[in-house]
């Protein structure tokens, strides 16, 4: 029995998110790396160049004092002087940056001091940072392809990684499932290691250990209850048989056959639970075999055969006919008793489809499937909640999958899908 159908979004692996996440960190890394680099390569070299200029003018102004001469890449009164150093307040030494860019001159920072005396004149020193701004350039290219080739050898190994991890998680998520499904001998097995997966992995198994357990003993209460109860109740419909005629044994021989039907439904139930019961299978015609069913419950049923017509293409399926007989006239009387008629019963191919016109299934047992001695809702009518567990038991010994749904005019429908 499945619940409802709803759109679930799309699944992205979780070996994809690590390994993005990786790859966003590692570049995130290699970008924060290449700023840091670049600027602080960039002010070393601006500090050097300030510290040449001011060296080569400090050697230049010495000179020019003794000598006056200009030596080697001095100048008075440069015309491209950047205008900050045009005019010095002191005759200190000042450096100052130009950008400007002009044929083979690139970015350069300049050095400028007053001369003194009664002609006092600017002499400056140019440095030119063209080189070493090329050695940047260079710099960071060598930087961009080294973090590329770094992120291509990293995400491989971060997928990787992240296939390991992601294949135990999955392992462990398969167990779960497999647990919820009613396998309760599942486990995740030794863990390899010591980490929060394998803390989860044990988690799960403990879950299990105690899941089973509690089940175990739940089922063999279960049974001991209906086989301690089978003889009394055998016993008392012996007794009733004893009593006179009339209303009151009349209301005691039914009660007591309901008491005994709740009694054989607890047995039958705790047998599946035990994986105790084994198919019978056989060749038999579908649509007989559905019609048989129904007829036995006595109760005023519709049944449409789509192949009933053509005997040549009637189905036939293999299968334990006890078994099917069994699930059909669960649904059937469920459908009786808690919804409204006409109760409709189609065979088409391998399906078989109950159908009746009520207020439909309720919405916890569409999620969570029936439970035993819950019916559901009030407005469903009375009864101990033993014949849908029943018959999706039969159904899951049959390999076949039974379905619960309402329709969408109304009406709560089963849908039985016998195996291939």
């Amino acid at each position: 029995m499945c619940p409802l159908n709803r759109p679930r979004p799309a699944r992205v692996p979780l070996r994809w998110k690590i390994a993005a996440l990786a790859a966003s960190t590692a570049c995130l890394v290699a970008a924060a790396v290449g700023v840091l680099v670049h600027v602080w390569t960039a002010q070393d070299i601006r500090s050097r160049a300030e510290a040449r200029a001011l060296n080569g003018l400090y050697s230049a102004m010495d000179a020019y004092r003794r000598t006056g001469a200009l030596t080697d890449g001095a100048e008075l009164d440069p015309a491209e002087l950047p205008a900050a150093l045009r005019h010095p307040a002191d005759g200190d030494r000042h450096p100052a940056y130009d950008g400007h860019v002009d044929g083979n001159v690139g970015p350069s920072v300049w050095a400028a001091q007053r001369t003194g005396g009664p002609d006092s004149r600017v002499l400056a020193v140019r440095v030119n940072m063209s080189t070493e701004l090329h050695n940047l350039r260079r710099l960071d290219a060598v930087m961009a392809v080294a973090s590329l080739v770094a992120l291509a050898a990293a995400t491989p190994l971060a997928v990787y990684g992240a296939g390991l991890l992601g294949r135990r998680l999955r392992r462990v998520s398969e167990t779960a499932g497999r647990i919820s499904a009613g396998d309760l001998d599942a486990r995740t097995g030794p863990a390899k290691g010591r980490d929060e997966v394998a803390d989860i992995a044990a988690t799960v198994d403990l879950m299990a250990d105690s899941l089973s357990r509690r089940l175990r003993a739940e089922r063999q209460f279960t049974a001991d209850v209906a086989h301690e109860l089978r003889t009394p109740v055998g016993g008392l419909l012996a007794a009733a048989d004893l009593l006179p005629p009339g209303e009151t044994e009349d209301l005691l021989r039914a009660r007591v056959r309901d008491l005994r039907g709740l009694v054989e439904d607890l047995l039958e139930i705790s047998r599946l639970d035990a994986g105790a019961e084994q198919p019978v299978r056989a060749h038999v015609p579908l649509d007989a075999v559905v019609s048989e069913a129904v007829a036995r419950t006595g109760l005023d049923t519709e049944v449409t055969a789509a192949d009933a017509q053509r005997a040549e293409t009637a189905q036939t399926v293999e299968t334990d006919p006890r078994r099917l007989e069994r699930i059909v006239s669960n649904l059937v009387i469920n459908a009786h008793r808690h919804g409204h008629t006409p109760v409709q019963v189609t065979v088409e191919g391998r399906t078989v489809v109950v159908r009746d016109h009520g207020p439909g299934f309720p919405p916890d047992l569409l999620r969570g499937g029936p439970r035993r001695f819950h019916t559901g809702a009030t407005e469903r009518g009375s009864g101990h909640g033993l014949g849908l567990t029943i018959a999706l038991g039969q159904a899951r010994l049959l390999g076949a999958e039974l379905r619960l749904d309402n329709a969408p005019g109304g009406g709560a429908v089963a849908t039985l899908r016998l195996p291939d």
